[in-house]
């Protein structure tokens, strides 16, 4: 049987992956998302991209690139996928609202910008640092480990041991299960010496109880009056 000959395949269209074909895995932002999500459901598995981000940049897609909302992404080819970036790198300018915005009047950059993807993590962390570094008040909750938005710890987020929280009717309980007989039904200890006060007492009114009353003074005569 003759051989079929080989068609000549440009070496920049290798590697690329036809309209027909399907990725299992795509990298995109520096995330691994399954082939098989439609272009809504693969950003929202970006961290810094919310379910509605998603659905306005699956739009601008559509709008500028021709590119579907319903179409898997493991079937968009590589240049695609390269415009897809842009546009999640870069959302403000080709339209995205400035409020759906993550970095607002950022103090570096001097602008308004959005960051997704491990640029959201780093530029979170850098965040943290500084206001550690400047020992402002959220720096000193943040290096301590402690909230910093105002929430209750005495109840929730607790870090520590807790001191000050266990009621005196509990910490009494515990004293009187520790002493010798103790149990939940024994009495409460008494306070130090105040038996041995208590028995004195009792000994030095006896006697006195036991002894006669005496005798009351008898009132002396009037004096006769003088005649």
């Amino acid at each position: 049987m003759a051989q079929e000959p080989k068609q000549n395949v440009p070496k920049a269209q290798e590697g690329k992956p036809k309209a027909s074909e399907a990725i299992n895995i795509v990298r995109i932002a520096g995330r691994d998302i399954n082939g098989k999500y439609d272009i809504v459901a693969a950003l929202r598995h970006i961290k810094g991209i919310s379910h509605s981000m998603a659905n306005a940049l699956a739009l601008l897609a559509e709008k500028n690139f021709g590119i579907a909302p319903s179409t898997t992404i493991g079937s968009l080819e590589e240049d695609k996928l390269d415009k897809l970036e842009t546009i999640i790198k870069e959302p403000g300018k080709f339209g995205v609202p400035r409020f759906m915005l993550n970095r607002r009047e950022d103090t570096d950059a001097g602008s308004d910008m959005h960051l997704a993807g491990t640029d959201l993590i780093v530029k979170t962390k850098q965040d943290m640092d500084s206001t550690i570094k400047l020992q402002s008040w959220i720096g000193y909750r943040r290096q301590y480990g402690q909230r910093v938005r105002g929430q209750h710890t005495r109840s929730t987020g607790r870090t520590g041991e807790t001191v000050g929280v266990t009621k005196k009717k509990i910490q009494e309980e515990a004293k009187r299960a520790r002493a010798p007989g103790g149990g939940p039904g024994a009495a409460a200890p008494k306070e130090e010496g105040a038996a041995p006060a208590a028995a004195g007492a009792a000994a030095q009114a006896a006697p006195a109880a036991s002894q006669p009353a005496a005798a009351a003074p008898q009132a002396k005569p009037a004096k006769e009056e003088k005649k």
